[in-house]
């Protein structure tokens, strides 16, 4: 993977969020876990001892709390199979790098709206359509400190705003400093 060791660990996480948030069953190697550098064989055992570095613990917290809200969030598993659980916001912003969709679940109150940012460069004051009002709360960021990231991100959230954009009623909205 290119750029130095930061890049590369932010670039995993923002894979793996991204594995996670999109609709299909999900798979992880032995060692992928713990962002092991070797490929796994039987050979050996895991590269436990990566794990004294702050980098891998972050990848190996990342991935339990994503499992956690993989199982806590009907948006994320409850309509993975079906075109009906996932819906693109935008799937052509390469001026910016990012990538933003809905995932549904039976229930129309489930709802998650994913936003990935493909770039190191922090998109302030990014909007984006959305389907409903009221206050869009994080529930994941890659980029938190506890993870390794610089710890940019939305505040815990952000509200919604009575504005249409791209093809939507409402519009998220970064929020006021």
């Amino acid at each position: 993977m290119p750029g130095d060791m930061w890049q590369q660990f932010a670039n995993l996480r923002l894979l793996y969020a991204y594995q996670y948030a999109h609709p299909g069953k999900k798979l992880l190697f032995m060692g992928q876990e713990i962002a092991q550098r070797h490929e796994w064989t039987e050979a050996r055992s895991l590269d436990w001892h990566s794990l004294q570095w702050d980098s891998h613990r972050g990848i190996q917290k990342l991935i339990s709390d994503l499992n956690h809200l993989y199982l806590a969030e009907p948006a994320l598993h409850e309509v993975e199979f079906d075109w009906h659980g996932f819906e693109w916001i935008d799937a052509n912003d390469s001026d910016n790098s990012v990538l933003s969709f809905l995932r549904h679940g039976k229930n129309p109150d489930d709802l998650i709206a994913a936003i990935i940012n493909a770039t190191p460069v922090v998109r302030e004051g990014y909007r984006l359509g959305v389907p409903k009002p009221g206050f869009y709360r994080e529930i994941m960021n890659t980029d938190a400190a506890h993870y390794g990231g610089s710890n940019s991100g939305n505040m815990g959230g952000q509200q919604a705003a009575d504005h249409p954009a791209q093809g939507r009623p409402f519009r998220h909205s970064p929020p006021s400093t």
